[in-house]
């Protein structure tokens, strides 16, 4: 599974619990934004917006440091389509969740010649589990906090785990540590502390799987679409992104015979409703 598709489900199914940690004076009146930033390089599918009264707070998941566009100017180009859009202040945060030494995990600006950009950076390793253990929304990434000894930490996260009321939210939630913790613990302990909780029938759980596989097949294909036919709409990528695995993997092979726009055009008119 694609941790950062799993992580942008945790944001909107938890969206008070982090803001919370990363904006403790927004705690109010919080909703999850949906928002067309479909064009390059923006990947508006994996990234996740919360909007406070005050301000947007735009979350990039980053596993590894490595990106194409850089990173630095990603987020540059993100804040300028999300400002010239709402004209409100965007706190942009990108979270590392492996640990690396890579110099892009310790950069927090891109800069050029009259231009220089800041977002804040967060590394995974070296933040305070405290604040990931007291909220269940968290609990995936206190897996992967700073700890001396990381597999008391790992135990502490499953006692949490164990808490929690609610089966759905318990199995969802140790459904999420699982992948998460796989990023930094053997499988085997991942699954002797967890043995009782992993519930892969959870239907959440199948969702993400399947929006992950979703998003995958998208990016592809448009990438196939931009070399076969050029650029297109927005309006023409949004109903690509409507489309079902199966219409998708349909689209896939009907690509190869198109060479121009209409082309495409005429696809979705026959296969969707």
């Amino acid at each position: 599974m694609n941790t950062d598709n799993l992580c942008k489900y945790l944001a909107e199914e938890y969206p008070a619990e982090f803001i919370q940690w990363l904006l403790p004076s927004e705690t109010s009146n919080i909703q999850v934004l949906k928002t067309e930033l479909s064009l390059e390089p923006i990947r508006a599918d994996s990234i996740t917006l919360l909007q406070t009264p005050n301000l947007i707070l735009h979350l990039e998941f980053q596993t590894l440091p490595a990106s194409d566009p850089p990173l630095p100017l990603r987020m540059l180009d993100y804040w300028l389509r999300l400002y010239r859009k709402y004209r409100c202040d965007v706190e942009q945060v990108v979270i590392f969740l492996k640990s690396t030494t890579s110099e892009i995990a310790y950069t927090n600006e891109f800069t050029a010649r009259n231009t220089r950009h800041r977002y804040r950076v967060i590394r995974m390793w070296e933040e305070d589990p405290a604040p990931l253990l007291a909220n269940s929304g968290l609990l995936p990434l206190a897996t992967l906090a700073r700890s001396d000894s990381p597999q008391a930490l790992l135990a502490q996260v499953a006692q949490q785990v164990a808490n929690i009321e609610e089966t759905p939210q318990r199995q969802n939630v140790a459904a999420c540590i699982y992948v998460l913790a796989g990023l930094r613990f053997d499988k085997n302990l991942i699954s002797q502390l967890f043995r009782e909780e992993i519930m892969l029938e959870s239907v959440t759980y199948q969702d993400i799987l399947e929006q992950g596989q979703r998003r995958g097949e998208v990016t592809v294909i448009m990438r196939q679409l931009t070399r076969r036919i050029g650029t297109f709409t927005p309006e023409l990528q949004a109903r690509i992104q409507s489309l079902s695995i199966a219409q998708l993997e349909d689209l896939g092979e009907a690509l190869l015979d198109f060479t121009q726009p209409t082309d495409l055009t005429a696809w979705l008119e026959s296969h969707q409703a």
